[in-house]
C-alpha cells in the first residue's frame, strides 16, 4: 500500500559516534514521520568526517531515496561540515544565503556587510541552489536542497531547534508528499513474549497493513504484564483507524481465546 517516497534520516556528529551524547533526534523525527504517515527505511549515525558524510549521503541518493533529512553540522565551528559536503557530493559550490544573511545582520543589529563574523557567513552559507528557511529559535537555517531524485533537508543539530524547523516546514512537506497514513495503539497483555508471538503474526496475517511489536525489555509488574504495540497503515487517517480498530478487536479476541487479557497501555 505504501506507494510515498521513502525517507531516511542521518544524524551528523562525531559526538554521537563517540558515545558522548544520545541521538533523541532520530527517536523524535522517527516518531513525527510515523505520525504523519511517512515511510522511513533508515536512520544512521555519521561522524563530522566530510568522506563518510559524502559517502553515506551519496549512497542514499542511488538508492533514489525520495527523502533525506539530515541533522547536525551547520553550527559555525571547524568540525561542521554538512555544507561542505553536500556541495561536494552534489557538485555544486557553497554560497552565502543574502535573504539569511541579512536575518543575521537585522537580528544582530549590523548595518555594513564588512562587519558580520566569520561564523555568521559559514552559518549563512548553503549550496548554490539550494532553498533556505529562518531558523526563529537559533540560527543556522533549515536548508533544501534538491539532487538527482532525492530531496535533501538539512536541519540543525540542537534538538529545540530541529524541532521548530520541523514543525515549521517539513512536516507540511512530508504530509503533502505522503499517500498513506499511519495510527497506533499501544496494549498490555499478561503474557509470555513466547505465547504472544504467534498471535501477533495472526493479526499481521489477518491485516497486511499493520505491524505488530511486543517489547519484552518493558514488562511490568508481578504479573509481568507485556506492551505490545498496534501500528495500521491506511489510504487516510480514517482508514488507518478504522484497520486499526479491526486488529485491536482481532487480537484482543485472540487472547481471550487463550485464556488472559488486555489492557490499554497507561504511561503516567
Amino acid at each position: 500500500m505504501n506507494s510515498s517516497p521513502s525517507i531516511e534520516l542521518f544524524s551528523i556528529g562525531t559526538e554521537l559516534t563517540l558515545g558522548r551524547i544520545q541521538d533523541t533526534n532520530a527517536y523524535w523525527l522517527a516518531q513525527q514521520i510515523a505520525q504523519l504517515g511517512g515511510h522511513l527505511r533508515r536512520m544512521t549515525i555519521v561522524s563530522d568526517d566530510q568522506d563518510d558524510i559524502i559517502r553515506a549521503i551519496g549512497d542514499a541518493v542511488q538508492r533514489e531515496t525520495g527523502l533525506i533529512i539530515i541533522t547536525g553540522g551547520l553550527g559555525p565551528t571547524p568540525d561542521d561540515r554538512t555544507v561542505e559536503a553536500v556541495c561536494r557530493m552534489s557538485g555544486v559550490s557553497p554560497v552565502v544565503h543574502e535573504t539569511i544573511m541579512a536575518d543575521f545582520m537585522r537580528r544582530r543589529d549590523i548595518e555594513k556587510r564588512t562587519d558580520a563574523t566569520p561564523p555568521m557567513l559559514k552559518m549563512a552559507t548553503v549550496p548554490e541552489g539550494a532553498e533556505a528557511f529562518q531558523n526563529h529559535v537559533g540560527w543556522a537555517p533549515c536548508i533544501k536542497v534538491v539532487h538527482d531524485a532525492s530531496t535533501l533537508i538539512i536541519l540543525p543539530g540542537p534538538p529545540r531547534e530541529m524541532e521548530a524547523l520541523f514543525n515549521g516546514y517539513v512536516a507540511e512537506f512530508i504530509s503533502a508528499s505522503v499517500q498513506t497514513k499511519n495510527a497506533a495503539l499501544r496494549v498490555m497483555v499478561n503474557m509470555l513474549e513466547s505465547e504472544v508471538s504467534p498471535l501477533l503474526e495472526t493479526v499481521m496475517n489477518t491485516f497486511p497493513t499493520t505491524y505488530l511489536k511486543a517489547y519484552v525489555a518493558m514488562k511490568e509488574g508481578v504479573d509481568q504484564w507485556l506492551p505490545v504495540d498496534i501500528v495500521a497503515t491506511g489510504k487516510d487517517a480514517a482508514d488507518a483507524q478504522h484497520i486499526l480498530n479491526k486488529a485491536v478487536t482481532h487480537f484482543s479476541d485472540l487472547i481471550t481465546e487463550h485464556g488472559k487479557h488486555m489492557e490499554l497501555y497507561n504511561d503516567e
